[in-house]
């Protein structure tokens, strides 16, 4: 920090230069910062989406037509039940859906089984799911791909 040495009539004393005080707002590093975080925001917004891993079986059915943001509970290949991306047990899933949902019971629940699972643990948590009321419970699969011709295309893992 930089000091005006000033002297005065002869009487040897120093003073400091007083200067106004700045109003002006430096606004670079307040735009580098923010062009930063912005970047950062668009790299880890695709990596937010990530659900739990299941291997959902395939078929031709046709996708299912609706406006509004549905719950997802997915059963892995161990059997464990996961509302949205949250473990959950069987015994809480029915309490958990009725404080997220306020009661609604028209909200639309698609529950993801894996391949591997067997049918009757997926036909447990969905008849928990109508037993509790809602209605509309519908299963996730993976859309099987045509290839010209007719047949269809096996996807390998």
């Amino acid at each position: 920090m930089g000091v005006n040495i000033q002297s005065r009539g002869g009487s040897g004393r120093y003073t400091r230069a007083r200067r106004a005080p700045m109003s002006e707002i430096n606004v670079t590093p307040f735009v580098d910062v923010m062009l930063v975080l912005l970047i950062i925001f668009m790299v880890t917004a695709p990596l937010l989406t990530v659900g739990v891993e299941v291997n959902l079986p395939e078929t031709k059915a046709g996708a299912i037509a609706g406006d509004d943001e549905p719950l997802a509970i997915s059963i892995n290949a161990a059997g464990e039940i996961y509302l949205q991306d949250t473990a959950v047990p069987l015994a809480t899933l029915v309490p958990r859906l009725r404080a997220i949902t306020g009661q609604n019971l028209d909200l639309r629940i698609f529950v993801r089984g894996d391949e591997s699972i067997n049918y009757g643990r997926v036909m447990e948590v969905m008849g928990t799911i109508n037993r509790a009321g809602y209605r509309r419970v519908a299963l996730i699969t993976k859309a099987v791909k045509t290839v010209p011709g007719g047949d269809t295309e096996k996807k390998n893992p």
